[in-house]
């Protein structure tokens, strides 16, 4: 009897605590409109950018078939992932693997083994795959102990901020090298005002996971403290309060906020070039907060702007565990823009 009950529960804590995802993802090639007048060629993990997010639990098994459909080789390495016992799975070219040539697949499995803010990228090139080229994403990793105000979080949102070079938009395999200079910033893939508001109401209590994936960034939320919770996915032993967030390129953050100051808030990186799109003011890492029932001035620069509910993640968030795709991220296959370009000749 002791046996059995003992059995159960060892199922019991299986079921709740590990799962197996199994997933295919695709690596395709296309253009983003990142700005205005700037469309760039990038490689998109499920044709979009960012790639789709990956949400599971500490303990849960991942099971990634990736099939590289573009004309370059690629990997993914799952940056925050300890790999133990798994290191053939860190997708670094010739060090743990052979790239994937175009054509071919390859399968990652491992396991979550560290919780918190993650994020995955291709590791060939890194400085213009993933610099200026947009193949990364996030990985999300719920800990099995979650510390106490986590658990009053109720709007969970995403900001991964990139840089982009405009000299090389339109030529695969240039830009990234020392001498290079970005000229247009982006929050989530897009610079302002192609990103979208965020939309909050009074008494939220939201979750920042912060990503500085290219550039480095001083993050700054106008009228709100942030208090800065979990460094690269762990939890700090001393949260702090602040209101600039520096991040190193590769650094994750987590800020929790309390929405308490109902208005129209800007929040933007305080690294003052990266507001521009090449120069052109306001533009690059900026966005807006707008708290719900806020009546909207006609001189108000968004004041018609359509929000996108899940270009900040809150939506994918909320569902079931796995790989969510987001159509918003979505690029423009090489060849329907040839189309595009032939039907205006002709």
């Amino acid at each position: 009897m002791i046996f059995k009950s003992l059995l159960l529960f060892i199922l019991m804590n299986t079921i709740l605590f590990a799962q197996v995802h199994k997933f295919d993802m695709t690596i395709e090639e296309g253009t983003k409109e990142v700005a205005p007048n700037l469309k760039y060629k990038v490689w998109g993990f499920n044709g979009q950018v960012p790639g789709p997010l990956i949400h599971v639990k500490e303990g849960d098994d991942l099971e990634v078939t990736v099939l590289n459909k573009t004309s370059l080789p690629h990997t993914i390495h799952w940056h925050g992932v300890l790999q133990k016992n798994t290191w053939k799975m860190d997708g670094v070219p010739n060090v743990t693997q052979e790239a994937i040539e175009p054509g071919d697949t390859f399968t990652y499995k491992f396991k979550a083994d560290k919780p918190g803010t993650l994020w995955y990228h291709c590791h060939v090139n890194v400085a213009e795959h993933v610099g200026l080229r947009g193949m990364w994403g996030l990985l999300i990793v719920d800990p099995k102990d979650p510390i106490a105000i986590e658990n009053e979080v109720n709007k969970e949102v995403i900001l991964a901020f990139s840089a982009w070079d405009s000299s090389v938009a339109d030529s695969y395999g240039k830009g990234g090298h020392p001498q290079s200079k970005a000229d247009y910033f982006s929050i989530n893939g897009k610079a302002f005002p192609f990103n979208s508001p965020l939309v909050v109401k009074k008494g939220d209590v939201v979750r920042f996971r912060l990503l500085a994936v290219s550039s480095n960034v001083a993050f700054h939320l106008h009228g709100h403290d942030m208090l800065v919770t979990h460094k690269d996915g762990l939890p700090l032993s001393s949260p702090y309060w602040a209101d600039v967030i520096p991040l190193l390129e590769g650094e994750r953050i987590d800020a929790i906020v309390r929405m308490d100051n109902p208005g129209r808030w800007l929040n933007h990186d305080h690294i003052e070039h990266h507001t521009s799109n090449s120069g052109k003011m306001p533009g690059g890492a900026v966005m807006i907060v707008e708290y719900e029932d806020i009546e909207k001035e006609d001189w108000y620069i968004w004041k018609d702007k359509k929000v996108e509910k899940d270009y900040f993640f809150s939506e994918s968030m909320k569902k079931p565990l796995g790989i969510h795709n987001n159509p918003g991220f979505k690029i423009m296959p090489l060849k329907k823009e040839k189309r595009k370009k032939r039907k205006k000749k002709s």
